[in-house]
């Protein structure tokens, strides 16, 4: 018997690990996929050109309004979306082969706050996949609530995360959460009752594992942890700082004067410098030394206020509020060229195989190559006319929401992009 109990054992820890972990390049778990930085993996066999009739595997029709960006794990896709009208917040699964509804959780009902941005909507946050479990975050009742998900949909935990009421700038909620090892991280930052902070939840409980407390201003940025310098940070722009603190502990690693009091995209990183920019109430782009020393390398005053930038083989490529793309020599911001193409953009870019795919608020994906000796256009693709989430780009295909007009009303789609040929 035990030999026969040693194999059940074996095979049994086989399939634990198997259902714990995302399966690899054909995932892309969470915010910026896999890496946390935009990178999608390389060898894909993917479309450049795309339009209603050309590579277009599947299209499904979404319900209710979000800019929640799709995450894939498995044979499914997840999104979160909200019903403005009956005020409901929902994450929802779709067959990966097909775009088939496969389930749609309700996570909250009511409490919406009076006012967000035009450009906000009630379902921003995109979920995060530990191979196990989904987590979203929704704002609503004047709080911040995290929810923990099965992946067949079921509410595993709720935690509510504190008071969110901002006074001066009722903007709305926006950042997405960052899985790190035994936790999950969510940030909100705001100048009201409670002010801002960074908690980290556990995954399995939802237990408070360590809460930070961030200044009392209102920003809209991703936490975001990557290795840079020699060591994991968790990274932070807005609230005019460039943040890193210890994901294990919350503690501050360390802080620099930078950027502006609020920004939305989420910092970039290449080996030990780090990259971020913002919008309000000026225009900032900033390098800074990741290693303590504060030292900032360079900046500049464009501005990529919603957008994040992405960083390539020592060079850092970004598409402007206004629609100008550039790219700037990572170690010391040397402007390598740039493009006018066209805004306003809130999407954000992921390189594939040395390509650039970047949407803006219009619908429009510009596929352009990451190279620093000349701008190379590639295709300049348009789906709907509305284009505020982020791509998410796996196993050979893109997943891309937008919105358009249907029946004289606005309504959203997720495509699947696929080379056809």
């Amino acid at each position: 018997m035990k030999p026969l109990l040693s194999i059940f054992a074996l095979l049994f820890f086989a399939t634990s690990v198997q259902a714990q972990a995302p399966l690899g390049d054909r995932d892309w778990p969470a915010w910026r996929g896999p890496q946390h930085n935009g990178y999608a993996a390389a060898g894909q066999k993917l479309p450049i050109k795309w339009s209603e009739t050309q590579n277009v595997a599947w299209k499904a029709d979404l319900p209710g309004r979000g800019h929640s960006s799709p995450i894939v794990v498995g044979d499914r896709i997840f999104l979160a979306t909200a019903d403005e009208k009956g005020q409901v917040q929902s994450l929802l699964a779709l067959d990966r082969k097909t775009g088939a509804s496969v389930w749609k959780t309700d996570i909250n009902q009511g409490g919406f706050p009076p006012s967000i941005h035009a450009k906000n909507t009630h379902a921003t946050c995109t979920a995060a996949c530990d191979g196990e479990r989904l987590f979203v975050a929704f704002h609503h009742h004047d709080k911040i609530e995290a929810v923990a998900l099965s992946l067949e949909g079921k509410v595993l935990w709720r935690r509510d995360m504190g008071t969110f009421l901002p006074k001066q700038y009722q903007y709305g909620y926006a950042p997405s959460p960052v899985v790190f090892e035994g936790t999950v991280i969510f940030a909100a930052e705001f100048d009201g009752a409670g002010a801002g902070y960074l908690i980290a939840l556990d995954r399995k409980t939802g237990e408070v594992v360590w809460k930070t407390p961030r200044p009392a201003q209102t920003s809209y940025s991703s936490p975001v942890v990557g290795k840079v310098a020699g060591r994991e940070q968790l990274l932070i722009s807005g609230c005019n700082m460039v943040s890193s603190y210890d994901p294990t502990n919350g503690k501050s690693l360390w802080s620099t004067p930078g950027t502006t009091s609020a920004t939305c995209g989420t910092m970039a990183w290449e080996g030990d410098l780090v990259f971020a920019s913002g919008g309000y109430p000026k225009p900032e782009t900033i390098c800074v030394k990741a290693d303590g020393s504060g030292k900032v390398m360079w900046k500049n005053n464009q501005k990529c206020y919603e957008q994040s930038m992405l960083v390539y083989e020592g060079h850092v490529y970004a598409l402007n509020d206004n629609g100008i793309a550039f790219c700037w020599k990572a170690a010391d911001g040397e402007e390598m060229w740039k493009e006018r193409l066209r805004g306003p953009v809130s999407s954000s870019p992921i390189l594939a195989g040395g390509i650039i795919y970047q949407s803006n608020e219009l619908g429009t994906t510009y596929v352009f190559r990451a190279k620093p000796g000349a701008f190379e256009l590639l295709a300049e693709n348009q789906l709907g006319t509305e284009g505020f989430a982020t791509p998410a780009i796996c196993g050979g295909e893109i997943f891309l929401r937008t919105a358009g007009q249907k029946n004289g009303k606005r309504h959203e789609t997720l495509y699947c992009l696929k080379q056809m040929d």
